[in-house]
């Protein structure tokens, strides 16, 4: 009996904890999206997003674009990881992990140092009598700080399920004949899909959302949808009725990315268990 009471306590505090930080925030975003400012019941801030199509391509675009770097750059380096010795892997993660040690925001303020006109990058390139490059403020600073920023959350996923592959698998595929590439393209990679899928997912569903990035990196001039969100609420038109139907607008396209991307890895785990 007491272990009962146990549980239906331990439950009860999730309970509590998913309520107060999770439910009651998404309603208070709902009823702000469908009331105008007198509180009255309206359709009119979800007619006026179809304004900001535009900043929520964009906003697509940048993400998909630092979502497919991380991978490219990201697969490899797991896998790299995954076949050097266990010791020499802890340390490898170790560095992957260490900025994310330090704050999003000085992190960020880094690449503004190097990035900008007078910055450490220019000053190097004037050595050689090259430059000055203009890189801050551009599209390009936008998509290089999303990938610094998020390359760990898709390198951690894809390094874990490539170490989970059953060796005799890749043994196996090496005596009926494959080449160390067939291994990789044929064997590794199909199986390690589950940890890609988890990565995109982790990288996409923060680099859509981001605003600090894109307002440091690209000056103001690439709006993204959390950059036109915080204007919102703590910029000079502020409308938090506009921004909760913003708000809740881009929750529903992130649903609806992890949703197909869990159909792919569901798709992928049926292939694999058979």
């Amino acid at each position: 009996m007491n272990k009962k009471n146990n549980k239906k306590y331990l439950a009860s505090v999730y309970i509590v904890w998913m309520l107060i930080f999770t439910i009651i925030p998404l309603g208070l975003v709902v009823y702000f999206s469908l009331t105008d400012t007198n509180g009255a019941f309206t359709f009119d801030n979800l007619k006026n997003i179809g304004e900001y199509t535009p900043v929520f391509l964009s906003s697509i675009k940048f993400s998909a674009i630092a979502t497919a770097l991380c991978l490219v750059l990201g697969y490899p380096f797991a896998y790299i990881i995954s076949k050097v010795k266990a010791s020499k892997q802890t340390v490898f993660l170790i560095f992957i992990m260490l900025p994310m040690w330090i704050n999003f925001l000085l992190r960020t303020y880094a690449w503004m140092t190097l990035l900008e006109n007078n910055g450490l990058i220019n000053k190097f390139f004037s050595l050689f009598g090259l430059g000055p490059f203009h890189m801050i403020n551009t599209k390009g600073a936008v998509v290089l700080g999303m990938v610094y920023n998020f390359l760990p959350y898709m390198i951690i996923p894809i390094y874990n399920v490539i170490t989970k592959i059953d060796k005799n698998v890749i043994v196996a595929a090496q005596d009926l004949g494959a080449n160390s590439f067939n291994v990789i393209t044929r064997v590794i990679f199909p199986l390690s899909m589950p940890g890609i899928v988890s990565g995109i997912t982790m990288v996409f569903v923060p680099a859509v959302s981001t605003f600090i990035i894109s307002t440091m990196l690209g000056g103001g001039s690439n709006l993204m949808i959390g950059d036109l969100i915080e204007l919102q609420f703590l910029g000079g038109s502020y409308d938090p009725n506009l921004g909760s139907a913003l708000s809740l607008v881009l929750m529903v396209l992130i649903l609806i990315s992890m949703g197909i991307m869990n159909e792919f890895d569901s798709g992928e785990e049926e292939m694999i268990a058979i």
